[in-house]
């Protein structure tokens, strides 16, 4: 076993207080150094007081100073837990999916820790809870120092499985662990979803629109985004929404969906009902656009309804571009990785660490020309 130098003063004092004298010798057989080596670490530690010296032997100070050469037969090093250098440290990471939402999540932990001289492995769980603990429990047997992990939690909190004990560092990335549970006890990074909600409100109440309609599917963003949604027209002085959440389907279903959604805000903003709409995703948003168009000219977009989508991959390139909030993906998982290395070295170091963090990182939203502004983008934060 390699020590360090502070390491093998350490084991030096410990082994001379346990036995009261050594040969210098032995203490470099036992640590697998030179005689050489052993007799300056001594002459180190007995200039600092911490031990006295004798010709050849050291002994423990205030102790009368050994008759003789004893020679005490030394255990076996005991193994130390090292820090990995950087270019050896693996860190699993454990999401949904690469496509998407999670592509520039995966991009900013991977550049994160590449800089630090690691690498990143990936394991999909495609939303399938039994296979999140697969590809942990896959990932651990490989070795990986720290794991990174989404969990196939259907409102993006949750915490009643193993993800409190799994044995090396941990942090949450995009979820969050049920107040109580052992994965409460995790550090996590996420996206503040109901403030981005909460963004697009403000922005949609500042141009005078009361009446704002949230379209998205069933996804643990949209669970997010309904609550910062619903708070944030109570701070506007909008006791309830206009209208319940316009869900849309995922899959094969998505298209027939995306009309239902078109026909249904046709129907309500030629009501009075709503004169706004909040869409997650930013590519439903389009579709959603594109279906209120082939309905013919009875809803203009932005003259007759506002709106705003969710994710910003590709809205500024629709052809009437969409105001839509960004969240911080590539941000999110730097963070994360970031945080994930430090607690990598402090357990290897034999540190405690400081307190579990629960971070969320804000949104911002990205002002164009589906709610009337101009065409010329503006940015605000929340």
């Amino acid at each position: 076993m390699r020590y360090t130098v502070d390491e093998r003063h350490e084991r030096i004092v410990e082994l001379v207080r346990e036995y009261g004298s050594l040969r210098v010798a032995d203490l470099a057989e036992h640590l697998g150094i030179s005689t050489v080596t052993a007799r300056r670490d001594v002459e180190a530690l007995a200039s600092e007081g911490r031990l006295d010296r004798v010709r050849g032997a050291v002994h423990w100070p205030g102790t009368p100073a050994p008759q003789g050469r004893t020679r005490h037969p030394l255990p076996e090093p005991r193994p130390v837990e090292r820090a990995p250098e950087p270019r050896d440290v693996v860190i699993g990471m454990v999401v949904p999916q690469s496509r998407h939402y999670f592509g520039e999540i995966i991009r900013g932990a991977r550049e994160a820790v590449t800089a630090a001289g690691g690498r990143l492995v990936l394991g999909y769980s495609n939303y399938q809870p039994d296979h999140d603990a697969a590809q942990v429990r896959r990932m651990l047997e490989a070795g990986v120092h720290g794991l990174l992990l989404t969990p196939s939690w259907p409102s993006g909190t949750g915490g009643s499985g193993d993800e409190g004990d799994i044995p090396v560092p941990a942090v949450l990335l995009e979820r969050r662990g049920e107040v109580g549970s052992r994965a409460a006890a995790l550090d996590r990074v996420c996206t503040d979803h109901a403030g981005g909600a909460g963004l697009a409100v403000r922005h949609l109440v500042d141009l005078g629109h009361e009446r704002i309609a949230l379209v998205a599917g069933d996804s643990p963003t949209t669970v997010q985004m309904r609550a910062g949604y619903e708070d944030a027209l109570r701070v506007f002085g909008v006791t309830a929404p206009a209208v319940e959440p316009i869900v849309l389907e995922p899959g094969d279903r998505a298209p027939d969906s995306i009309d239902a959604a078109a026909r249904r805000l046709t129907e309500l903003v030629a009501e009075g009902e709503v004169t706004a709409a909040i869409v997650l995703s930013d590519t439903d948003a389009i579709l959603l656009l594109q279906s209120l168009r082939g309905l013919g000219e009875r809803i203009r977009v932005p003259e007759d309804l506002a709106l705003v989508a969710y994710d910003d991959d590709v809205a500024a390139l629709s052809d009437l571009p969409l105001t839509a909030v960004a969240p911080p993906k590539f941000e999110v998982g730097e963070t994360a990785a970031t945080l994930l290395l430090r607690r990598v070295r402090e357990r290897a170091a034999g540190a405690a660490g400081g307190a579990r963090q629960h971070l969320d990182l804000l949104p911002e939203l990205r002002v164009r020309a589906s709610c009337g502004e101009s065409a010329v983008e503006t940015r605000e934060g929340i």
